[in-house]
Protein backbone atom coordinates (compact mmCIF):
# COMPACT_ATOMS: atom_id res chain seq x y z
CA UNK A 1 0.00 0.00 0.00
CA UNK A 2 1.00 3.66 -0.35
CA UNK A 3 0.52 6.32 -2.72
CA UNK A 4 1.00 6.17 -6.06
CA UNK A 5 4.77 6.79 -7.46
CA UNK A 6 6.11 5.10 -3.90
CA UNK A 7 7.16 1.75 -5.80
CA UNK A 8 4.46 -0.72 -4.82
CA UNK A 9 4.67 -2.73 -8.36
CA UNK A 10 8.25 -2.80 -8.19
CA UNK A 11 8.23 -4.04 -4.48
CA UNK A 12 5.29 -6.37 -5.17
CA UNK A 13 7.11 -8.16 -8.11
CA UNK A 14 9.95 -8.79 -6.31
CA UNK A 15 8.25 -9.92 -3.24
CA UNK A 16 6.36 -12.18 -5.97
CA UNK A 17 9.44 -13.50 -7.48
CA UNK A 18 10.73 -14.13 -4.05
CA UNK A 19 8.14 -16.30 -1.87
CA UNK A 20 6.76 -17.64 -5.54
CA UNK A 21 2.80 -16.65 -4.50
CA UNK A 22 1.28 -14.77 -6.82
CA UNK A 23 0.70 -11.74 -7.85
CA UNK A 24 -1.70 -8.67 -9.17
CA UNK A 25 -1.61 -5.59 -9.89
CA UNK A 26 -4.62 -3.50 -8.42
CA UNK A 27 -4.37 -1.16 -10.40
CA UNK A 28 -5.62 -3.76 -13.82
CA UNK A 29 -8.70 -4.17 -11.71
CA UNK A 30 -9.57 -0.79 -12.29
CA UNK A 31 -12.75 -0.70 -14.01
CA UNK A 32 -12.48 1.70 -17.65
CA UNK A 33 -14.27 4.63 -15.75
CA UNK A 34 -12.05 4.86 -12.79
CA UNK A 35 -8.76 4.83 -15.19
CA UNK A 36 -10.49 7.54 -17.44
CA UNK A 37 -11.37 9.70 -14.51
CA UNK A 38 -7.56 9.82 -13.17
CA UNK A 39 -6.49 10.36 -16.17
CA UNK A 40 -8.00 13.05 -16.77
CA UNK A 41 -6.93 14.94 -13.65
CA UNK A 42 -9.74 13.92 -11.71
CA UNK A 43 -9.50 12.16 -8.11
CA UNK A 44 -11.52 9.06 -7.57
CA UNK A 45 -14.40 9.61 -5.05
CA UNK A 46 -15.65 6.87 -2.59
CA UNK A 47 -18.60 6.42 -4.66
CA UNK A 48 -15.64 4.85 -7.16
CA UNK A 49 -13.48 2.99 -5.13
CA UNK A 50 -15.82 0.70 -3.33
CA UNK A 51 -16.64 -1.59 -6.29
CA UNK A 52 -12.99 -1.63 -7.26
CA UNK A 53 -11.73 -2.47 -3.34
CA UNK A 54 -14.47 -4.90 -3.52
CA UNK A 55 -12.87 -7.00 -6.74
CA UNK A 56 -9.37 -6.94 -5.12
CA UNK A 57 -11.58 -8.30 -2.09
CA UNK A 58 -12.51 -11.27 -4.26
CA UNK A 59 -9.20 -11.57 -5.72
CA UNK A 60 -8.05 -12.17 -2.44
CA UNK A 61 -10.26 -14.29 -1.50
CA UNK A 62 -9.70 -16.85 -4.10
CA UNK A 63 -6.06 -17.24 -3.30
CA UNK A 64 -7.02 -17.61 0.29
CA UNK A 65 -10.02 -20.35 -0.43
CA UNK A 66 -6.61 -21.79 -2.61
CA UNK A 67 -4.66 -22.21 0.35
CA UNK A 68 -2.09 -19.47 -1.12
CA UNK A 69 -0.67 -16.73 -0.21
CA UNK A 70 -0.51 -13.85 -2.72
CA UNK A 71 0.89 -10.45 -3.67
CA UNK A 72 -1.46 -7.51 -4.10
CA UNK A 73 -0.76 -3.93 -4.76
CA UNK A 74 -3.51 -0.90 -3.95
CA UNK A 75 -2.87 2.05 -2.52
CA UNK A 76 -5.05 1.73 0.50
CA UNK A 77 -4.55 4.82 1.36
CA UNK A 78 -7.18 5.56 4.05
CA UNK A 79 -8.67 3.06 7.35
CA UNK A 80 -12.20 2.30 5.55
CA UNK A 81 -10.47 0.68 2.16
CA UNK A 82 -7.82 -1.36 4.27
CA UNK A 83 -11.17 -2.09 6.49
CA UNK A 84 -12.87 -3.58 3.17
CA UNK A 85 -9.51 -5.29 2.17
CA UNK A 86 -9.43 -7.36 5.09
CA UNK A 87 -13.33 -8.01 5.48
CA UNK A 88 -13.78 -11.50 6.27
CA UNK A 89 -9.71 -12.17 5.38
CA UNK A 90 -7.85 -12.27 8.79
CA UNK A 91 -4.90 -13.27 6.77
CA UNK A 92 -4.36 -10.12 5.22
CA UNK A 93 -1.19 -8.05 6.14
CA UNK A 94 -0.30 -4.51 4.65
CA UNK A 95 3.08 -3.65 3.74
CA UNK A 96 2.85 0.50 3.67
CA UNK A 97 5.79 1.79 1.61
CA UNK A 98 6.59 5.44 2.83
CA UNK A 99 8.64 8.01 1.09
CA UNK A 100 8.17 12.15 0.95
CA UNK A 101 6.47 13.47 -1.22
CA UNK A 102 9.34 15.55 -3.08
CA UNK A 103 10.88 11.84 -3.97
CA UNK A 104 7.79 10.29 -5.08
CA UNK A 105 6.81 13.54 -7.57
CA UNK A 106 10.26 12.90 -8.96
CA UNK A 107 9.50 9.52 -9.82
CA UNK A 108 6.37 10.20 -11.10
CA UNK A 109 7.77 12.61 -13.46
CA UNK A 110 9.98 10.08 -14.86
CA UNK A 111 8.20 7.25 -15.08
CA UNK A 112 6.09 7.03 -18.41
CA UNK A 113 2.73 4.96 -19.98
CA UNK A 114 1.06 5.45 -16.28
CA UNK A 115 -2.71 7.21 -15.80
CA UNK A 116 -1.88 8.82 -12.89
CA UNK A 117 -1.13 12.39 -13.53
CA UNK A 118 1.67 13.92 -11.26
CA UNK A 119 -0.77 16.97 -10.02
CA UNK A 120 -2.70 14.05 -8.31
CA UNK A 121 -0.05 13.30 -6.31
CA UNK A 122 -0.54 15.96 -2.80
CA UNK A 123 -4.24 14.91 -3.06
CA UNK A 124 -2.82 11.27 -2.07
CA UNK A 125 -0.95 12.49 0.82
CA UNK A 126 -3.72 14.22 1.65
CA UNK A 127 -5.98 11.18 1.81
CA UNK A 128 -3.48 8.95 3.15
CA UNK A 129 -3.62 7.55 6.70
CA UNK A 130 -1.00 5.47 7.75
CA UNK A 131 -1.63 2.03 9.40
CA UNK A 132 -3.14 2.37 12.94
CA UNK A 133 -1.57 -0.10 15.72
CA UNK A 134 -4.34 -2.25 15.53
CA UNK A 135 -3.75 -3.19 11.67
CA UNK A 136 -2.06 -5.86 10.97
CA UNK A 137 1.09 -4.78 8.76
CA UNK A 138 4.49 -2.85 8.40
CA UNK A 139 5.71 0.37 7.33
CA UNK A 140 8.89 0.41 5.39
CA UNK A 141 10.92 3.25 3.54
CA UNK A 142 11.31 3.60 0.08
CA UNK A 143 14.99 4.68 0.34
CA UNK A 144 17.39 2.84 -1.21
CA UNK A 145 17.57 0.06 -3.79
CA UNK A 146 14.71 -2.11 -4.62
CA UNK A 147 16.63 -5.01 -3.33
CA UNK A 148 17.41 -2.88 -0.10
CA UNK A 149 13.62 -1.78 0.33
CA UNK A 150 12.40 -5.75 -0.62
CA UNK A 151 15.23 -7.31 2.38
CA UNK A 152 14.22 -4.73 4.54
CA UNK A 153 10.08 -5.43 3.83
CA UNK A 154 10.75 -9.41 3.89
CA UNK A 155 12.93 -8.62 7.65
CA UNK A 156 9.90 -6.70 9.09
CA UNK A 157 7.17 -9.08 7.79
CA UNK A 158 9.38 -12.04 9.38
CA UNK A 159 8.77 -13.66 5.79
CA UNK A 160 11.54 -16.38 5.11
CA UNK A 161 11.77 -16.74 0.71
CA UNK A 162 10.67 -20.27 -0.73
CA UNK A 163 14.80 -21.26 -1.45
CA UNK A 164 15.71 -20.65 2.48
CA UNK A 165 12.63 -22.21 3.95
CA UNK A 166 14.36 -25.62 4.19
CA UNK A 167 17.64 -24.53 5.66
CA UNK A 168 18.28 -25.57 9.20
CA UNK A 169 17.81 -22.41 11.32
CA UNK A 170 21.16 -20.35 12.13
CA UNK A 171 22.84 -20.86 15.49
CA UNK A 172 22.04 -17.60 18.00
Amino acid sequence: MGVSGVGKSTFAKGLSTLMRWPFVEGDALHPEANLAKMSSGQPLTDEDRWPWLRTIGEWMSQEIAAGRSGVVTCSALRRAYRDVLREGRPEVVFCHLVAGEDLVANRIDTRQDHFMPPSLLHSQYDTLEPLEPDEPGVEVSVDGSATEVLARAVAALQLQPEGERSRPPLPP
